[in-house]
């Protein structure tokens, strides 16, 4: 008997089976919806912003988003710890809802940053909440194999959202409404059936704990990224030692000090327990996903441009392309978790993938303009895989190393710090992209490989004017910053014209965005070298909902 008990899930004694299968079913449509609003905006970000004029801007909409989800996400994790996670993730859904319908009906890409804002901090909740609700109900050994299930529902919403935002921004007009604007309203039918399901089913023991709420931290962590991620967007145009740049790094020091006094001053019932960082596991993986963030994002929200700009393909069409990465982040997130349940340890498959994410991002800087598609599907396959078993990897790390009662802390870091990560890596490399295309476009037209070219395609315009070819035309003999203010803002002068003409600005645009890579690049270098020093521990072997059931930390007959 106590041997068939050993081998019972660890929430066996505290959940039905029944209860287990509804509570996967609630959280797994929640982080499908997360999963599928990350990846279907990206593919429609080019039609969006030369719809709305302002293509540099889709930093800010990225950003905007990525700084509201960063900050709201240690707030979900401790106040669900506080309060329990099923009216956490409640609210998450509703403000998520909010967010999208107020994103559909954007008149302009400064309104569409401020409604992604609304929409990220519902998605602060949607993402981290799910892996904590997990955690809370299996074993890490355990846990693996159900995360699993989670990936491959986040792999399946990354092969629908390119597809569908590329679907939707190839319509004109879909039910008297911008096709585009559908990339949001679709949201609406997945929230409904999220919220119903969280509702009726979500129901986890409460814990007897009722610690205090960490307000002063909440506030000190809003004052550490707005102004970090303000100064990684526009560092690039101020310059970085620029007055500006200056007053935003004194703000990210001196509320750094204070949010070090403030969690040491609460405690336990700090919005992120500083003891935590006592653990070296939990500090390593912690630096691992700042790191792996900045590469990750920095390719996930540069690619679907890189394909539409550079590779010239139509919306649909730079979807469709996605799919190696799509796919082999699909594959591996699927098995990876029975990987990690068989080896009980995550330490060495961390690092090969960080060996692959490398390898990755090493194809991507010696990508030229002019290269064929099929060149980027090498280090898109292999990002893609490496991701499917790095997310999952350092997320077991981080609840493996900390005490049951604080698995929303834990899962919560996870995706905070890979989104301060990934929100410094879309500022950094769009600040850099856009920001040095006044250098790399007067390069390329003063290449020999385009002058020449450039100047036949001038000649033979103007005997035989082409309509495709006026507003291009108009920008080369013009000063060449009004070129990289076009670039800046609606690229569509580019479709259609004359190929000799548009190949130095599609050249200027790969050669931009290499300077964001490459920096990526190195943080990679760097977590590959600090992975080799990660704790090989086993996993342990209890839930979170078992092991403070045991310790008489659970209310009897309350659940929330």
């Amino acid at each position: 008997m106590a041997k068939n008990r050993a081998h019972q899930p660890a929430t066996s004694q505290i959940l039905t089976k029944r209860s287990i299968h509804l509570v996967l079913l609630s959280i797994i449509v929640s982080m499908f919806l997360s999963a599928l609003n990350q990846t279907v905006v990206g593919t429609a970000m080019r039609t969006i912003a030369d719809e709305l004029g302002g293509l540099s801007l889709q930093a800010w909409v990225t950003t905007a988003f990525l700084i509201a989800s960063t900050v709201s996400t240690p707030i979900y994790g401790k106040l669900s710890d506080v309060l329990g996670r099923r009216p956490l993730m409640l609210t998450a859904i509703v403000i998520f809802a909010l967010g999208s319908v107020l994103s559909t009906f954007s008149q302009d890409m400064i309104q569409l940053a401020a409604f992604r804002a609304v929409q990220g901090l519902g998605a602060g909740g949607l993402m981290s909440l799910p892996l904590a609700i997990l955690a809370d109900m299996f074993a890490p050994k355990d846990r693996a194999r159900y995360q699993g299930l989670f990936m491959a529902a986040f792999g399946v919403a990354s092969v629908a959202g390119p597809l569908i935002g590329g679907l939707f921004a190839g319509m004109d007009e879909l039910l008297w409404i911008s096709g585009w604007r559908w990339v949001f309203l679709i949201n609406v039918p997945l929230i409904a059936i999220a919220f119903v399901l969280v509702s009726r089913f979500l129901h986890l023991p409460r814990k007897r704990a009722q610690p205090r709420i960490d307000f002063g931290g909440a506030a000190l962590v809003t004052l550490i990224v707005v102004p970090l991620i303000l100064v990684a967007e526009q560092g690039a145009y101020w310059g970085w030692t620029s007055a500006p740049a200056v007053v935003c790094y004194v703000v990210i020091i001196a509320a750094f000090v204070g949010f070090i006094f403030t969690e040491r001053y609460m405690g336990r019932d700090a919005l992120i327990p500083l003891r935590l960082f006592s653990s070296r596991a939990f500090t390593i993986a912690v630096l691992l996903s700042v790191l792996v963030g900045f590469a990750m994002f920095s390719v996930m929200t540069t690619l679907p441009l890189y394909i539409q700009v550079v590779m010239e393909l139509e919306p649909t069409a730079a979807g469709l392309a996605q799919l190696p990465l799509i796919g082999a982040q699909l594959i591996t997130s699927s098995v990876i978790g029975f990987v990690y349940a068989r080896l009980g340890r995550a330490k060495w498959i961390v690092v090969l993938c960080l060996t692959l994410l490398t390898v990755a991002f090493a194809i991507l800087v010696t990508l030229r303009y002019d290269d064929p598609l099929w060149k980027l599907y090498l280090p898109m396959v292999l990002f893609g895989a490496a991701l499917g078993g790095l997310l999952q990897g350092l997320t077991l790390v981080l609840q493996n190393s900390v005490d049951p009662t604080e698995m929303g802390v834990a899962t919560s870091a996870s995706s905070f710090f890979r989104s301060i990560g990934g929100t410094l890596g879309t500022g950094i490399t769009f600040s850099l992209l856009f920001g040095t295309l006044t250098q790399t476009i007067p390069a390329a037209l003063n290449s020999p490989a385009h002058s020449g070219p450039v100047a036949d395609a001038l000649a033979e315009q103007a005997k035989s004017p082409d309509a495709a070819n006026e507003r291009i035309v108009e920008l080369l003999r013009g000063p060449s910053n009004q070129a990289a203010a076009a670039m800046n803002g609606d690229t569509s002068f580019l479709t259609g014209a004359d190929a000799r003409l548009s190949a130095p600005f599609m050249d200027a645009f790969n050669n931009s965005l290499a300077y964001g890579y490459w920096l990526a690049l190195g943080m990679l270098v760097i977590a590959l070298l600090l992975s080799f020093v990660l704790p090989n521990q086993p996993f342990r072997t209890a839930s979170a909902l078992q092991e403070m059931q045991q310790r008489g930390d659970l209310r009897s007959n309350a659940t929330t």
